[in-house]
Formats: structure tokens, sequence, C-alpha cells
């Protein structure tokens, strides 16, 4: 099968591509600049998401197109809201079959810019004209490393009674390939990691692997959005389903050694 994948060079995009490639689909990587380190076997197609330029070109003879793409800054309502519009667009020109997307657990639940842009982002998706598959996944195992390791430069670490359930990533890029078999299945079962742990859990965990001394600094829940983390919006419900390891595991594979 000819799978497209935006975003194919990020932090979800990179293993979705290499488990496609493994089982023996044609993938194309749809990003703004070429990949340093290309997985062997995809070709690279340049596209910029909030303008559509280059996508009619790569969407070309393909059969389904994966969303792994995200956007962090200001414009980030532009890059996934008007941008996967302009994307469904392109990919209805191209007689597209196939529409992946990932969403976070609990987007729905917290009031928070990014999450709100998330919520609309799926909103044109199931809208559109494209049939869809939607997996939502918690936050993976490198987003909640990077928080410490940001902090850490400052010598602290946050704690505090917000709850996550982080996941590895190459396992709900593999739920993603798994939809890209299975053709148009609508909302799927919620995925996310085997524990729930606040911040706090997750700092101790950092610690006492890493060996670093950093002062502990409290964030308590103020305000809607920090309270719903705290009552664990972010985390799966009854409903959704748990798979892979937990971040304490993501340590010992993503540090093999211990930092002195």
């Amino acid at each position: 099968m000819q799978v497209a994948v935006l975003g194919g060079t990020g932090t979800l995009g990179t293993p979705t591509v290499r488990e496609l490639v493994a089982r023996g689909h044609t993938v194309r990587v749809l990003t703004r600049s070429a990949p340093a380190d290309p997985v062997p076997g995809t070709v690279h197609h340049p596209v910029d998401l909030a303008t559509g330029a280059g996508l009619d070109e790569a969407l070309r003879g393909a059969d389904t197109v994966v969303d792994a793409a995200n956007h962090l800054g200001l414009r980030h309502a532009k890059v996934l809201v008007d941008g996967v519009r302009t994307l469904l667009a392109a990919e209805q020109r191209a007689d597209i079959g196939h529409h992946v997307e990932v969403s976070i657990v609990g987007c729905d639940q917290v009031p928070f810019g990014y999450y709100r842009t998330k919520v609309a982002q799926e909103q044109v998706v199931t809208s559109g004209p494209i049939p869809w598959t939607l997996l939502r996944a918690t936050q993976f195992h490198e987003l909640i490393d990077e928080i410490f390791r940001t902090a850490a430069k400052f010598r602290v670490a946050p704690r505090g009674p917000l709850r996550f359930q982080p996941v590895d990533v190459t396992a709900v890029a593999a739920r993603l390939a798994d939809a890209v078999d299975a053709g148009p299945s609508g909302r799927l079962p919620d995925v996310g990691g085997p524990i729930v742990q606040t911040l706090t859990d997750l700092a101790a965990a950092r610690r006492a692997f890493l060996g670093k001394t950093v002062l502990p600094v409290p964030v308590p829940p103020l305000g809607r959005a920090a309270r719903r983390l705290r009552d664990a919006a972010l985390c799966l419900d009854n409903d959704g389903e748990t798979v892979s390891f937990d971040y304490t595991e993501w340590l010992h594979r993503r540090y093999p050694k211990p930092a002195s």
C-alpha cells in the first residue's frame, strides 16, 4: 500500500514510518525539510501544511494518509486545524481512501489552548470528506522527560499531584500502522501507558535512576486546567487500553548507563 506520513521525521512520525516499512508498505515522508537520516526504502516529499504547498504532488497515487504532524508554536491552530483542512481537500483531489489522525486522550476535558486546537482538528477530520480513523493517546515518555530535562538545566524538578499516564511512542506507532492495515475504522479505543503517576512520582523515578541532585519545586493545581490534570483528565478511562511499559522502564532504555 502507498502510505503518506505527514510529520514523518518527528517523535511519532519516525517510528510510524519504520513500522509501516517493516510491514511492507511503500512510504512517503511528507515534511518541510528532508530527513537527515532517512528510513531506507522511503521517499521524501517537501510539503508545507500551513500553505498547502507540495501536497498535490506528494499525495498523487497514494492510498492512505497518516497525519503525525505536530506544531507547538503560536501558529499551532493554523497548522493543525487550517492545515489539516487544506490536507483533506488535497486528499479529496487525490482520491485518498483513508485518513488516519492521532490526538490526545482527554483533550476535550482540559481548558488549555493546544488541547482546544486538537479538539478542533478532530472535528475537521471526523466531519471531513475522507473516510477516517482517529486514535487518541496519552503523553509520550519523551514529553515527560523533556519537561524534567528542561527544568534540570535550572537545577530544579517540578513535583505535584498532577496525574499522567505516559506511553511508549513505538506502541502508539504500531497502533497507527494497525489502523492503516485495517482501513477506515472511526474512533479507536484510546491507548496509554500501564500506570497512572503523579508529577511527583515521575520526578522521583527520574531522580532515582539518573542520580542527579535537583531542588524539588511544587507545582500546585491552580486554575481549572491544572485541577483537571490533578483529577487525571489526561489519563485513560475504563474504556481505554494500556500498552507497553512505564516511564521507569523507558528511562532504562533511553539512558543505558546512569549519569554520575
